[in-house]
């Protein structure tokens, strides 16, 4: 497995296969949704997993906290453990920016993986692109 920030127009071209896949073509979220106006200003993880692209996922300064954001994994890899390594790079780029809480719009489904990694729920359920989610939040240790 290697992690990478991603720094090229290739590596993100890579990200949005990944997520062109999983959000739009797996879970039906239009296209127009899926794309918006952070992709240059935020910072993205790729991850290849046996030097293929395989899962990624975002971040972005939002009022003092790392928004974390488009976390997928692709369907073949989905049994290594990708998801808690995408978090956690993420995490760490955010700390690097002297940042010390996170939080992420959470698909219902994916609650309980966020749990494990710390996170906790502090909204009720809202839709978003049709999809039930959670606004979910987590401070970081030292």
């Amino acid at each position: 497995m290697e992690i990478k920030q991603v720094t090229t127009k290739e590596q993100l071209e890579e990200v949005f296969h990944i997520r062109k896949t999983v959000f739009v073509e797996e879970q039906g979220v239009p296209l127009k949704d899926e794309f918006d106006e952070h992709e240059k200003t935020a910072k993205h993880i790729l991850i290849y997993y046996n030097n293929e692209p395989s899962a990624s996922g975002r971040f972005r300064i939002v009022d003092d906290y790392a928004k974390i954001e488009r976390i997928c994994v692709l369907k073949e890899f989905r049994k290594y453990g990708l998801g808690k390594e995408v978090v956690a790079s993420l995490e760490e780029a955010a700390k690097k920016e002297g940042l010390t809480q996170a939080k992420l719009h959470g698909q219902v489904q994916a609650e309980p993986f966020y749990h494990k990694l710390g996170y906790k729920t502090v909204s009720d359920v809202f839709m978003k692109d049709g999809i039930p989610h959670v606004i979910m939040k987590k401070e970081f240790s030292c």
